[in-house]
């Protein structure tokens, strides 16, 4: 997976191929499991406000708002 960083120079950030997944559980609390990646949003966007993302011939809109919520649009 690469992602395109909206910039006057191009730049394509390459993921680890297995990496452990966090996923947060009901109580509040991480758990690990499965053979997908995790990725820190501040490796993603590298001081960015926004990233694009192509992915199966779509591009979507990675965004960090404010609040330090990320949002994602098609």
């Amino acid at each position: 997976m690469s992602i395109a960083m909206p910039s006057a120079t191009s730049h394509t950030l390459s993921l680890p191929a297995r990496a452990p997944v966090h996923t947060e559980t009901a109580s509040g609390g991480h758990a690990s499991g499965g053979s997908a990646g995790c990725v820190n949003s501040t490796e993603i966007l590298r001081g960015q406000k926004a990233v694009e993302i192509n992915h199966n011939g779509s591009t979507y809109r990675l965004q960090a708002t404010r609040l330090g919520k990320l949002i994602l649009t098609k």
